[in-house]
């Protein structure tokens, strides 16, 4: 009896933790408790929006995930930021097509790794804009390999609410926060 209730322990641990990571499938956005800059939720039909894709959602990708030196890595003006709606991190239409570009001159420059920092606004816990800077980087490799970038030349890391270009308290300034920003580096 004892062995069968440790069992049901363990898999009831692991249906919440994958339940948990999971929950970008729901189709349903929920903030944290303090109205946090982060999310669970994915695009569904949602105009303007492009689907992040499956190998996000199960956390299966190429890249990796951590903070790379930065020495060496350089920002390059074909290379454009991407921004992201409040509480999200799917890949809208408009940023789609600045991807577009990306992946083209990464395609045509084989000889550079790519760096991308996943950043948020300041609203909200470390902890979840940490979180969210990695979703939004991911779905960014994603849509690149996706499109024929290499995901062994891309490296992501998320820096949540550390490194903001605008330190205004409006949402013109938090939305300019709300980025993917690509550095590249020779190999």
């Amino acid at each position: 009896m004892v062995g069968r209730f440790a069992s049901v322990v363990v898999v009831s641990l692991l249906v919440a933790v994958v339940g948990f990571g999971c929950a970008s499938q729901s189709g349903t956005t929920q903030s944290g408790a303090n109205g946090s800059d982060s999310t669970n939720g994915a695009a569904g039909a949602g105009a303007g929006v492009v689907p992040v894709s499956q190998t996000d959602r199960d956390g299966g990708m190429s890249g990796t995930s951590s903070r790379p030196s930065l020495q060496d890595f350089s920002a390059v003006a074909d290379l454009r930021d991407i921004h992201f709606e409040f509480d999200r991190y799917e890949i809208r239409i408009a940023e789609a097509k600045r991807l577009d570009a990306s992946a083209e001159w990464l395609k045509t420059h084989p000889g550079h790794m790519l760096l991308i920092e996943g950043h948020a606004d300041e609203r909200g816990t470390n902890e979840y804009n940490l979180a969210l800077g990695e979703r939004r980087a991911k779905a960014s490799m994603n849509y690149l390999t996706s499109h024929g970038v290499q995901a062994t030349r891309i490296t992501i890391t998320s820096y949540g609410e550390e490194r903001n270009v605008c330190g205004e308290k409006t949402e013109s300034c938090w939305s300019k926060n709300r980025r993917a920003h690509f550095m590249v580096k020779a190999r």
